[in-house]
């Protein structure tokens, strides 16, 4: 039997990239989608729902609030922009707490947590991509930026900047966030302020990496790790 999955997030984009991830996975099947709290409690009424995959910040009712309300819940993975949300989420005995942007490796660990609370005896099997991508949200948009295009990452306090092949995206994210989220995607942190893929970087010395004609600065307490990952890994960008 398959899990059966409820998806409630006011962002039309986030229910997308929900539902992509989950079609990598023969276990789960989406029942319904829904926009609000109220349309996700007429779903948990007629549909018997296993796991509900509920954002925080919507209209008319938060997610907290609307899962506070729900004598039996299902399982429940939140996923939000916001973590200072976490402790509620937990309080309210979540299976895992996403922030977004969700990429597939952090999404499968959820979906792992799930299987093993459940005791879920069948295998988990995620189908083969060649489209790693990410969403950003900036603007009030979610952006969708294929991995392979990210050169760098620069924090300039409470933002980043993401260098890509063909344009830059502000948003408001720390770097150490986005350090956790691209970390399988070979990125490296080689600064306080920048993030690099190592598969973008042409030319490196002990005080800073190239990608292409970009300088970037390592710093000094990143140097020793920064120069002995490089130098095992290092197969120039061509």
């Amino acid at each position: 039997m398959k899990v059966r999955c409820l998806l409630v997030d006011d962002e039309p984009l986030a229910i997308q990239l929900l539902q992509t991830h989950l079609e990598k996975l023969d276990l789960f099947e989406v029942v319904a989608t829904c926009s609000n709290a109220i349309k996700a409690l007429e779903v948990l009424r007629a549909e018997t729902i296993d796991l509900l995959f509920l954002d925080i910040k919507m209209p008319q009712l938060t997610g907290i609030d609307f899962l506070r309300t729900l004598k039996n819940p299902p399982a429940v993975i939140i996923t939000t922009a916001y973590r200072e949300y976490a402790v509620d989420g937990y309080d309210l005995d979540i299976v895992d707490y996403l922030l977004k942007p969700i990429t597939f490796d952090r999404f499968f660990k959820a979906i792992d947590r799930y299987l093993r609370t459940t005791k879920v005896q069948q295998p988990l099997k995620a189908m083969p991509t060649t489209d790693e991508a990410i969403y950003i949200k900036a603007g009030g948009k979610f952006h969708k930026l294929n991995v392979e295009d990210i050169l760098y990452l620069e924090s300039l306090k409470d933002y980043i900047v993401i260098h890509c092949v063909n344009q830059q995206i502000t948003a408001k994210y720390k770097i150490s966030d986005m350090e956790e989220e691209l970390k399988p995607f070979s990125f490296l942190r080689i600064h306080r302020s920048y993030l690099v893929n190592q598969k973008k970087i042409t030319a490196f010395t002990m005080n800073d990496i190239e990608i292409g004609s970009r300088e970037i600065p390592i710093g000094t307490n990143y140097k020793e790790y920064v120069f002995q990952t490089l130098r095992g890994n290092f197969s120039p960008a061509k």
